[in-house]
């Protein structure tokens, strides 16, 4: 599952999950878009926050 799949199926705009997650709305949007990739930490903190695995968040099954 990709971020923006699992952002929208909540409902949710970058900048409610950015500030969800202590991030900028820049640094969602660029993960979404494949100009960059989030660090570690935040990886968890979007598996967290979404209730999937990190695995799941990164495609591997």
């Amino acid at each position: 599952m990709c971020i923006k799949e699992l952002r929208t199926e909540r409902g949710l705009s970058q900048a409610a999950l950015a500030k969800a997650i202590g991030v900028s709305q820049k640094a969602v949007d660029y993960w979404e878009r494949g100009m960059n990739e989030p660090k570690a930490s935040y990886i968890l903190a979007l598996a967290d926050f979404f209730g999937v695995t990190c695995d799941e968040l990164l495609g591997r099954k």
